[in-house]
């Protein structure tokens, strides 16, 4: 991250003197005027705004608490530890992602001086560009309709290891940047911004290390993409049902029901798009490609590609800037 910004977030604010100087816990009125402990939006987003941020309170126990807004929380150094709904403990490293849907309920310990995680504090309405970016049926989206719904939502997180993602870390970087320079027209650049982030995080499924989705049939929906986003080369129905102790019937049903999709059709598509990935931005043949998105039958995988692409696999990467014709 750039050294100016790092040197902003690092600076220690006046909540934290009072605590260095001997205050003992945070300053609830800081956040709610409630008596449970919700943080309000009313409180952290003024003005109107839909998103803002806020590093991290560092050098005390933040005790458990909820808010009334969908929370991301970005690491951009070092380390820190959530307790989500007393059982889930996630550990923050530098570069990852969490998101916690509105209402759930999470503590954090003690954080040091070198300790910096930034929280983004967002109103769904905020999501809407970035839901129309979006694809159905992946983990992220059903999050994003679960926080729209304005119910529902506690317990409901899901961390990401992006780290390794540099698309991923100079956006994040990017929308803390504006949002701390408070640049003209932020909302809707950032806006979109968020949208190419979670597209990233789409696309990348296999740095999703944990979610913990509320109870019920949301549960079961989150569970069900998460599957597929980190195990489409070799998912199947029969083996997710297994490992959620439901009938296959019963499964596919409420997949159909919740996300408009069947599950072979949410697999299919989650394939697709990592192959087209693929043929995008590497120059691997486009039989090895068919063999690591998890297809057998390559006819079947060119007429399928055609149907959702408008071209044949040699095609589209014909039609890619800059790429050579490999096939």
């Amino acid at each position: 991250m750039n050294r100016q910004l790092m040197d902003e977030l690092r600076r220690i604010t006046a909540e934290e003197q009072q605590i260095l100087d001997g205050r003992s816990g945070v300053d609830k009125a800081l956040y709610t005027h409630t008596r449970d402990f919700t943080i309000d939006s009313r409180q952290m987003l003024r003005d109107g705004k839909l998103i803002d941020i806020r590093p991290h309170t560092r050098f005390v126990h933040f005790p458990e608490h909820r808010h009334n807004y969908v929370e991301i929380v970005f690491m951009c150094q070092g380390h820190l530890t959530h307790v989500i709904d007393r059982v889930n403990r996630v550990e923050l490293e530098e570069g990852d992602l969490l998101f916690l849907n509105q209402f759930s309920s999470h503590e954090i310990l003690p954080a040091g001086m070198e300790d910096i995680a930034v929280n983004f504090m967002v109103l769904p309405e905020f999501f809407d560009t970035a839901q129309e970016m979006l694809d159905k049926g992946n983990v992220i989206s059903q999050f994003l309709l679960s926080a729209m719904r304005r119910e529902g939502g506690e317990g409901q997180y899901l961390h990401f290891k992006a780290a390794p993602l540099l698309p991923v870390q100079n956006l994040a970087e990017n929308m803390i940047w504006s949002l701390l320079k408070r640049q003209p027209d932020r909302r809707r650049t950032n806006q979109f911004t968020m949208g190419l982030l979670f597209l990233e995080l789409v696309n990348h499924g296999e740095t999703l290390e944990a979610g913990g989705p509320s109870g019920g049939r949301d549960q079961a929906v989150m569970e069900a993409l998460a599957y597929i986003q980190s195990n489409y080369r070799t998912a199947s129905l029969t083996a997710l049902a297994n490992q959620m102790n439901l009938p296959d019937y019963a499964l596919s049903k409420l997949i159909k029901t919740e996300t408009g999709s069947t599950f072979k059709e949410l697999l299919q598509q989650k394939r697709l798009h990592q192959a087209a990935r693929l043929i995008r931005e590497t120059d691997l043949p486009v039989s090895d490609v068919i063999t690591l998105v998890g297809y057998d039958n390559t006819s079947y995988f060119y007429r399928v590609f055609r149907e959702e692409f408008g071209l044949t696999p040699r095609e589209y990467r014909q039609s890619q800037p800059g790429k050579e014709n490999f096939s």
